[in-house]
């Protein structure tokens, strides 16, 4: 087998430097040109790289032609050969339209009819049926170059000429390097997009962890918090609570004492004021028990569901609450539902020890701009009285008596909104609470 010639003197012709050989300078300076010319056509082509595979595969291919003068061309990659590259194949024509049966920006569809040996070729490509192929084949006024990577065949260029055009050794030396280079080219863009891919799926990944991390970081602090909250409960239950019981029955064994020998009047009447406290403080402590066992974030209820527990689990046997909602019920910040039940159970409480009700009503009415709850009640309350207590609580904090009504108040000012004591409709007292909605400032 000879040795093949280096592609220098193949691409020029030139064996000899000597001036006596001018005809063959002559052949080898307008062989040159083409070459040049080639070679300018094929760098054009191959830096289209970076404007996606289907620029680089149409560039390539229209090297081909221009150099060739072709008639038609053919590039296609065998079938299973760099799966992420697109496109495929193309055709082009002497006038350099470009044809593909599958979609390819700038291609023509339908696919008119071409030349059977450019189809047939096609088929053989596609189908891996390149064997007969494996080395340059250019004959007269047809060429064909296999494309290969890593020692393999992947596809081909192929070109068919008119009869004006004839092909050489220059020629498949042309085309076998706009071949090698677009397979490289090619390659390096299966190797980008399937790099763009992986790096898409990690940042989704890295996303999703991100995500569960916090998730899993507050989860781990409300669980935190939770433990604490029951603690603390456990806490004031087991301690505080039994001991403010323990204090109203030693009060209460105290006054019957006093009141079976006849005691004074005044001693009596004030050891009667301090089982009330005591009772009261035991109210409030299971109301704050509750809350620390049933925290406003918990995202487990809804602002009637929670009323509704407050009215019927948490109130005293001798006292009938019903809750009666309007309007379309809407989540509202955690922060607002939690002052509206907040002002529910003072405002209950007080019904349930000092306006001697049998009967309260709690109305939740849902409207576009605000959201109202009032407590109304059948009691013995004085509801101007107080409205007064109400202002000289809200003005200065005496000795702590009726901070309730101040709490309910200065809750509802937290959040732009408003307070007021009424007479009720059932012959007590009613309080009102109003909250403007998100984005309904009063």
């Amino acid at each position: 087998m000879t040795a093949r010639a280096p592609d220098l003197e193949r691409l020029t012709g030139v064996r000899s430097g000597k001036p006596t050989f001018y005809p063959e300078f002559r052949v080898a300076a307008q062989r040159t040109e083409r070459v040049i010319a080639a070679l300018d056509t094929i760098s054009r082509a191959l830096v289209q790289t970076v404007n996606g595979p289907e620029k680089l595969v149409r560039a390539a291919a229209d090297a081909a032609r221009v150099h060739l003068g072709a008639e038609w061309v053919l590039l296609a990659l065998a079938d299973g050969a760099l799966p992420e590259a697109r496109p495929r194949h193309l055709i082009l024509d002497a006038d350099g339209n470009a044809y593909s049966f599958e979609g390819i920006p700038g291609a023509k569809h339908p696919v008119p009819h071409l030349p059977d040996a450019v189809l047939n070729r096609l088929n053989d490509i596609l189908r891996g049926q390149l064997a007969q192929f494996r080395l340059p084949v250019i004959e007269l006024h047809h060429a064909h170059v296999p494309i290969e990577l890593d020692g393999g065949v992947i596809g081909a260029f192929a070109a068919w000429t008119p009869t004006s055009r004839t092909l050489d050794g220059t020629d498949e030396t042309v085309m076998r390097i706009l071949s090698s280079q677009t397979a490289v080219a090619l390659h390096n863009c299966e190797l980008f997009q399937r790099s763009q891919a992986l790096l898409a799926q990690s940042e989704a990944r890295n996303a999703e962890l991100l995500a569960t991390q916090r998730e899993l970081g507050a989860v781990q602090r409300h669980q935190v918090l939770d433990n604490e909250r029951h603690r603390i409960a456990r806490e004031l239950h087991d301690s505080v609570t039994q001991t403010v019981l323990s204090a109203g029955m030693q009060i209460e064994v105290c006054r019957s004492e006093i009141g079976a020998r006849g005691g004074d009047g005044e001693l009596v009447e004030r050891l009667d004021i301090a089982k009330t406290l005591t009772r009261s403080a035991t109210e409030q402590l299971r109301s704050a028990i509750y809350a620390l066992n049933h925290p406003e974030d918990a995202g487990r209820s809804t602002l009637p569901e929670m009323l509704e527990q407050l009215a019927t689990v948490h109130m005293p046997e001798d006292l009938r609450v019903t809750l009666r909602v309007e309007g379309a019920v809407a989540e509202l910040p955690s922060d607002v539902e939690h002052a509206l039940l907040r002002v529910a159970g003072e405002a209950l409480f007080n019904t349930a020890m000092h306006g001697a009700a049998t009967r309260a009503i709690v109305r939740l009415r849902y409207r576009t701009d605000t959201v109202q709850l009032s407590i109304s009640d059948d009691g013995t309350g004085d509801p101007d009285k107080l409205r007064l207590m109400l202002r000289l609580a809200d003005a200065a904090d005496v000795d702590g008596h009726h901070r309730g009504l101040a709490n309910m108040l200065a809750r509802c000012r937290e959040h732009g909104g408003s307070f007021a004591v009424q007479r009720s409709r059932i012959g007590g007292v009613r309080v009102v609470a109003t909250i403007p909605r998100e984005g309904h400032p009063r």
